[in-house]
């Protein structure tokens, strides 16, 4: 789970704050930094794992509305102006007097702060369910062991924390100690932190504007490198490619593409073909639907627009030529429960599920088939390999 979605947008963060200690920065202070990040980020999921497995329910998904998505995204945005020395991020003097006479209360208090940040970070950034996840909550539901269940879910997010720890090391090892590098290595963090921002408010914002977001942030860090007097050869070349990617970005933008990851694939002819799904939305429309359906299979995906997973099964998997023949023969239904309300919370319980992406499948009598489900994502070989296991 560590080189997931989920984990890689914290990078950039916990890089900041590491960068924010300035020349002074040692390995040993690096590596403190990121485990204080990691630990808060490890005992938030330790609970919110534990809760849901008590009450059954993806509480993670609670928090997946335009309004704690914008408001962090617009956090992270007022972090990254102070990469771009719009302001200070620091102390007043006087303060900082004080704290220099008492550093012990200066490194606690500091150390707090990082501690909250990652905690807030694995509450908001981090909530789509993957596999491993989904094993040890329906394994936490089963047997209400909660020294297990907590040990193993804490297990599982230091192993989620080995990139943010390897961040840390570097500060002080893989890194120049000092020097003009620590200018670019800011700009380039503002960047980084202005692209999490973005990705983060992407599910609740149009696709259009996802483009136009990124075609603003490809153009202007482009411009500066380009046009900077400071850096070299290399530094040009990198210019010239992020004005591309600003280019492609626009384009698509300008020309009614609907996907930042693939934003000229309407021009091209290769868009993805979509799954003619049909949605249901409560545990009443979905027996209506399987009644309807006699002598069929049928399958039952749960889907999100915050689930990124989600987005790479009907991207990658469910638009392969072979899956989509594979298809003809069943009755395709989806549960959109990215609204989280009462209906989606009861589908998601009826199949002890925490959250997408997971994937039912009913036999010719409406029941569903044993061991036939697919939690997390699979590509199109490993999805086709488990339609011939389900259905042999």
């Amino acid at each position: 789970m560590s080189l997931t979605p989920c984990v890689l947008p914290m990078v950039p963060i916990l890089s900041s704050i590491i960068v924010g200690e300035g020349s002074a920065v040692t390995r040993r202070r690096g590596f403190t930094l990121s485990a204080t990040y990691s630990f808060g980020m490890a005992v938030v999921y330790t609970a919110l794992g534990l809760t849901a497995g008590w009450i059954g329910e993806g509480l993670a998904a609670s928090f997946q509305n335009p309004w704690v998505l914008g408001g962090f995204a617009l956090l992270i945005t007022v972090l990254a102006l102070s990469m771009f020395d719009v302001y200070q991020l620091q102390m007043p003097a006087a303060i900082q007097l004080k704290l220099m006479k008492a550093s012990d209360k200066q490194a606690a208090g500091k150390l707090t702060g990082v501690f909250a940040m990652g905690a807030l970070s694995g509450l908001i950034i981090g909530p789509c369910v993957a596999a491993p996840l989904i094993g040890v909550l329906v394994f936490i539901s089963q047997t209400h062991d909660a020294v297990l269940g907590g040990s193993a879910l804490f297990a599982t997010a230091v192993g989620m924390s080995v990139p943010l720890l390897l961040v840390g090391i570097s500060a002080g090892w893989l890194l120049p100690r000092a020097g003009v590098w620590m200018e670019a290595i800011k700009r380039l963090f503002g960047v980084v932190l202005l692209g999490v921002a973005l990705w983060m408010v992407s599910p609740v914002i149009p696709a259009s504007i996802q483009m136009l977001g990124w075609a603003a942030l490809g153009f202007g860090y482009g411009a500066y490198l380009l046009f900077s007097k400071r850096w070299g050869g290399i530094s040009k070349a990198f210019g010239v490619l992020f004005a591309l990617f600003g280019i492609v970005q626009l384009v698509g933008a300008t020309t009614g593409g609907h996907d930042a990851l693939a934003p000229l694939a309407h021009l091209t002819g290769k868009q993805q073909k979509k799954t003619d799904f049909i949605r249901i939305k409560s545990v009443a429309e979905l027996d209506a639907a399987l009644a309807k359906a006699p002598g069929k299979t049928a399958m039952l995906d749960f889907y999100a627009d915050w689930c990124v997973s989600c987005k790479e099964m009907e991207a990658l998997t469910f638009s392969d030529p072979h899956i989509q023949g594979k298809f003809a023969d069943m009755v395709l239904l989806q549960a959109d429960v990215t609204a989280n309300n009462g209906d989606d919370k009861a589908l998601l319980k009826r199949f002890h599920l925490f959250g997408p992406p997971g994937i039912i499948f009913f036999d010719n009598s409406g029941r569903e088939i044993d061991g036939g489900r697919v939690v997390g994502y699979q590509d199109a070989d490993k999805f086709a390999s488990s339609l011939t296991r389900i259905f042999r």
